[in-house]
């Protein structure tokens, strides 16, 4: 990988860039590649590195319709966790938590981890009695968990509704320590620039039409530039994954909806980590440059729009300002939306598919953006040797046949009041 002095750093920033070399390559597609994976988003992304780093497989590329960072790896909240009920989710995730700790050491490239915490608000005993179950079940995997009474919450975020007359009176909180966030962008861009170290053909502005399929095996895609060949597909497209599955005559147990987020100015810091509201679907941190990132429920329809939408932001909104008042002072910068792949059971599917050498990867539901490390490396290992991952097994295609469902519903930032 390419590394500057900051001599160079400063004589680049003096010329405006003019010498300044590009982060990864813009190559012309192969006809025949390896392995293709479509999607270059932060799963895509980190499966072709694992793929070249951790088995040797350098001929490979990756198919993105738009560009390195415009799909859900930079639209979303940055938010990372493993505060999971289930051992099958709370292992994979925490898995994922662990490499986070070393991925810009990892990627040569600052990622902006940062273990801030976070902090999940219950507004009932029901709620209280909930996340005690939820946090002895992380314990129990080795995952740090802290049951919170209301005079432990009021000294982390004091400027939160305590009052006698609050709408949703603060009972106490579930604390995942290690939680926190990283830089979104930041993380697409250190993948990109250590795939393409290794080989990996970033193929930018590339839209898959269809795939050659012959008797039960791939055998290439035919892309808005042209023909390639290949016996290994791999598909990472969050919320677009219906519309390939579809063009392979498949049905699956996902559905696309549009998950609303906003930014407002920036301000002075007031929140050290990332707090979720119990009584709804609103959660806030705030970022290093002080701006205030809020996310919160899904549009009311299926759609792949990626804009706001207003009247969930309201929504959205209300809760936030019903939890922490002086949010209401505040102006919004930009909203935005992001597709989310949906699964009946509210945990991801990353399987081989009935056609030999196409391979899934979706369903991520709330739990995209902070899978990206560990989805990238069971992936990877599930194209390369078409066998699942030993954290990914619980997470086959089949188990919406055979019943064994992991039934978490989404709800790893929240449980609903009772």
């Amino acid at each position: 990988m390419k590394k500057y002095s900051i001599f160079s750093l400063i004589k680049n920033a003096f010329n405006g860039h003019k010498n300044w070399d590009v982060a990864w390559r813009d190559p012309e597609p192969k006809k025949e590649y390896d392995a293709i994976i479509i999607g270059g988003g932060g799963h895509g992304l980190a499966t072709a590195y694992h793929l070249a780093k951790d088995y040797g497989i350098k001929n490979i590329a990756i198919l993105e319709k738009g560009w390195i960072g415009g799909g859900n790896i930079g639209r979303n909240t940055t938010i990372l966790r493993s505060n999971y009920m289930h051992d099958a989710n709370n292992l994979f995730y925490d898995h994922g938590m662990q490499m986070w700790k070393d991925l810009s050491q990892e990627l040569n490239y600052n990622v902006m981890y940062s273990p801030r915490g976070i902090l999940n608000l219950a507004h009932s005993d029901a709620q209280i009695n909930s996340f005690s179950r939820r946090g002895n079940s992380m314990r129990l995997n080795g995952i740090d968990a802290s049951l919170l009474g209301r005079e432990e919450v009021r000294k982390m975020i004091p400027f939160a509704d305590f009052s006698d007359n609050a709408r949703f009176p603060i009972f106490g909180g579930l604390l995942q320590p290690i939680g926190g966030t990283a830089r979104h962008d930041a993380v697409a861009w250190g993948y990109a620039r250590a795939a393409d170290d290794l080989g990996v053909d970033i193929i930018q502005h590339c839209e898959v039409n269809s795939f050659d399929i012959e008797n039960g095996k791939v055998s290439g895609v035919q892309t808005s530039r042209g023909n390639i060949k290949t016996k290994k597909v791999g598909l990472c497209v969050a919320g677009s994954t219906s519309i390939l599955a579809e063009k392979l005559n498949m049905t699956l147990p996902i559905e696309a909806h549009v998950l609303q987020a906003c930014v407002s100015e920036p301000v002075k810091p007031m929140l050290d980590g990332v707090v979720t509201f119990g009584a709804g679907h609103f959660y806030c941190s705030q970022s290093d440059k002080g701006e205030m990132v809020m996310g919160g429920d899904l549009d009311g329809y299926n759609s792949y729009a990626q804009r706001g939408n207003l009247p969930t932001i309201q929504h959205v909104l209300t809760e936030g300002v019903a939890l922490f008042p002086n949010l209401s002072r505040l102006k919004i910068l930009r909203t935005w939306g992001g597709i989310m792949d949906m699964s009946m059971d509210g945990s991801p599917i990353i399987d081989k598919t009935h056609i030999d050498g196409v391979y899934l990867n979706c369903g991520w539901c709330y739990g995209g953006f902070k899978a990206t490390p560990v989805s990238g490396l069971t992936f990877a290992h599930t194209i390369a040797t078409n066998e699942p991952h030993e954290l990914s097994i619980p997470f086959k295609l089949d188990r919406f046949h055979t019943g064994h469902l992991l039934d978490e519903k989404g709800l790893g930032t929240k449980t609903w009041i009772s």
